[in-house]
């Protein structure tokens, strides 16, 4: 297969560094707005919600998705490949971990609270529903930022010897 040159690897790689900053960058906003937004009525705590979910559905998954393609066609179409340096399996395990873990967890639990909070107004806080939900949301969304953080540094670091024993000496 036909791989790409300097130029696009450096086209791909700008579009994959892009995804990676919006999907980081929004479930960092995720976390602060969790973590520092107190809600004084009813109608605060469902803007609240709304606000997470719209930053969930039009910007972290917009980002996962980009980075995982952009992932994709680097690995295909440079000679990084899939397997070939341990760091960029951990990047592939945090990628397809964190997707499936929004997919199936972290957005349900933000998918549920909106319509509680908007029900409830303030009296969700005692919803044993939604404070599970929220209190998933605020841990495990938190654990799901600081992975891909991490995975951002391997980026940059690339630590880990390449498979076979070699000295990792790319960019």
């Amino acid at each position: 297969m036909k791989k790409f040159g300097a130029k696009g690897q450096r086209w791909v790689k700008s579009f994959h560094v892009f995804f990676a900053c919006v999907w980081i960058g929004a479930a960092v906003c995720l976390i602060l707005i969790s973590f520092f937004l107190q809600a004084t009525d009813g109608k605060e705590l469902y803007g609240i919600d709304r606000s997470l979910k719209f930053i969930d559905d039009f910007i972290i998954i917009p980002g996962a998705i980009g980075s995982f393609l952009t992932g994709l066609i680097y690995a295909i179409f440079t000679n990084w490949g899939f397997f070939k340096h341990n760091w960029i399996i951990v990047k592939w395990i945090i990628c397809i971990g964190g997707i499936i873990f929004g997919t199936f967890w972290l957005g349900p639990w933000l998918n549920h609270s909106v319509p509680i909070s908007g029900d409830l107004g303030l009296g969700a806080l005692s919803d044993p529903a939604y404070v599970h939900n929220k209190t998933m949301n605020l841990w495990f969304g938190t654990l799901q930022g600081l992975t891909l953080i991490f995975a951002a540094f391997i980026s940059v670091f690339k630590p880990w010897k390449k498979k076979k024993g070699k000295a990792n000496t790319g960019s």
